[in-house]
């Protein structure tokens, strides 16, 4: 693979991310793939799922110096290469594809090793790190009892919290499909634009909580969906409850999600009416194509409407304008919630499905909130 074909290769990829946000997509060996393997004789198996490739080998510190690695392809594409006898530790490594380092697809961190490039000509854009008080951005690790595991996620709190006594109301901030809680602050700019809405005097001050919406149970995103939304009322609002200064009550909680979740939102917040007063949807609906799915939301919405009436201050839906992929998808979705006589705001503006969108999105809803 020439480094055109790669570069061509990691757009594509990076289109189909977006693209599929919302979408099955047909299935390879690469949905199941366990990129970093151990066995019983103390050996550590390393793959990578690269049809086209002619060599593949392994590069880092887990590479045992002079030695020549046993490297093997399978027939359906997935690259195997075995380190002998590797000691407990921790170890850094890529793949050499083609003659070109490439960083595991699988690992759990590699969608945080895109570069970002912000173009702000002026310098002076809403999401520019200005002159301003900045907030604190903590990355933190909490215990999943919902899917068992340790999970991570990012908490932005205001300049000059750690000073105050106050308590705060809570936005819950979630990314879409091929993400993770890296992103809203990443590519996002979220804390950025935090930082100067505040300084500004747009918002209150308040702690927004990134967590991460992606769990691997397989190819289909929508599987997901449940899972997160048991997680966030299980797991992630006792955690922050218990582990910062904020206001418990319904008024002063707020969840947002784009495209994946959006989706999550919808689940969170319809199946927990009386636990957030502000509900965002951005880009999204409800699993689009699923019309099992639409029938029971269809059957739901038209049970809790006068809750959801009662218990929402706002319940917005934005669009990045009809090139947006979740557009038309979204405006079925509305049509249920018409049905069932649910009030409901929804803008849109160009932009598609971007983050282009989804920045903007945040400027226009954090100084709604907690009003």
């Amino acid at each position: 693979m020439n480094m055109k074909s790669i570069l061509a290769a990691s757009l594509l990829c990076a289109t189909s991310l977006t693209a599929n946000a919302q979408w099955h997509h047909t299935p390879t060996p690469n949905d199941t793939l366990q990129s970093v393997r151990l066995t019983p004789n103390g050996n550590a198996i390393f793959s990578i799922y690269a049809p086209n490739a002619k060599e593949v080998s392994l590069g880092g510190d887990i590479v045992p110096w002079g030695k020549k690695l046993d490297v093997k392809k399978a027939a359906n594409g997935v690259w195997t290469i075995t380190i002998p006898n590797v000691s407990d530790g921790a170890y850094r490594y890529h793949f050499v594809v083609d003659g070109l380092n490439v960083y595991d697809p699988k690992d759990a961190l590699a969608r945080e090793t895109s570069a970002v490039a912000k173009i702000d000509r002026k310098g002076d854009s809403f999401f520019a790190q200005k002159n301003v008080p900045h907030g604190a951005l903590a990355e933190r690790l909490y215990y999943s009892k919902t899917l068992k595991t340790q999970r991570r996620m990012h908490v932005w709190t205001p300049a000059g919290y750690e000073a105050s006594a106050d308590k705060l109301p809570v936005l819950y901030l979630i990314h879409g499909g091929g993400d993770t809680d890296n992103s809203w602050p990443g590519v996002g700019c979220a804390n950025l634009i935090l930082d100067n809405l505040l300084a500004e005097g747009k918002i209150k001050p308040m702690i927004v909580v990134m967590p991460n919406g992606s769990i691997d149970v397989g190819p289909n995103i929508s599987d997901e969906v449940p899972l997160f939304a048991k997680d966030m009322t299980t797991d992630i609002i006792p955690y922050i409850e218990s582990n910062y200064r904020v206001l418990k009550d319904k008024d002063h909680r707020a969840i947002a999600g784009l495209s994946m979740g959006g989706m999550e939102t919808l689940e969170t917040a319809l199946n927990n009416v009386n636990m957030f007063s502000y509900v965002w949807v951005m880009s999204s609906s409800f699993t689009p194509g699923d019309k099992e799915k639409y029938e029971y939301e269809r059957g739901h919405l038209k049970k809790i409407a006068k809750d959801v009436n009662k218990s929402f201050k706002i319940l917005a839906f934005t669009q990045g304008g009809p090139a947006d992929i979740a557009y038309n998808n979204c405006k079925e979705t509305l049509k249920l919630f018409d049905e069932a006589g649910i009030k409901y705001e929804f803008s849109e503006a160009p932009g598609g499905h971007t983050w282009t969108t989804w920045r903007n999105d945040l400027l226009n809803l954090a100084p709604r909130l907690f009003k």
